[in-house]
Order: C-alpha cells, then sequence, then structure tokens
C-alpha cells in the first residue's frame, strides 16, 4: 500500500471515529497518533468508557477501515 492509499485509509478511519464519537474534538482525534493512551483516556472522560471497552470499538473501527489495526501497539 502507497503513501497515498494509507493516508486516504486513515481518513475514512477519521471519519468513522468522528461518526462514533462525535464528543471529541479535532485535538482529542490528534491524540490518536502517538499517544494512543491519552486518546483511550478521552473516550473514557466522554462516555464514560472503560478502558477495555473503548479498545475494543476502537479495534473494531481499525479493523473495518482497514486502516492502523495491527500496526497500532496499545
Amino acid at each position: 500500500m502507497n503513501k497515498e492509499q494509507t493516508e486516504g485509509k486513515f481518513e475514512q478511519l477519521k471519519g468513522k471515529m468522528k461518526e462514533t464519537w462525535g464528543k471529541l474534538t479535532d485535538n482529542d482525534f490528534t491524540l490518536y497518533n502517538g499517544q494512543r493512551e491519552q486518546f483511550l483516556g478521552k473516550l473514557k472522560e466522554h462516555y464514560g468508557l472503560a478502558k477495555e471497552d473503548a479498545e475494543k470499538k476502537l479495534k473494531a473501527l481499525e479493523e473495518t477501515s482497514g486502516c492502523c489495526g495491527s500496526d497500532k501497539a496499545a
């Protein structure tokens, strides 16, 4: 997969995340790249999700978008 395809997949994932978690700000979404723990903390803060539940929901979105799922470390 080339860089443009990867970026396109990430944008699709970001769109799905915004649909799912509309309360999150663009700043919250920037945490997804490189600061995953803080991003999960934002999910917990805004939606009351347990870390495990947030991880499962995020992983499901990553897998359905074909982006980042197995490449991201927890």
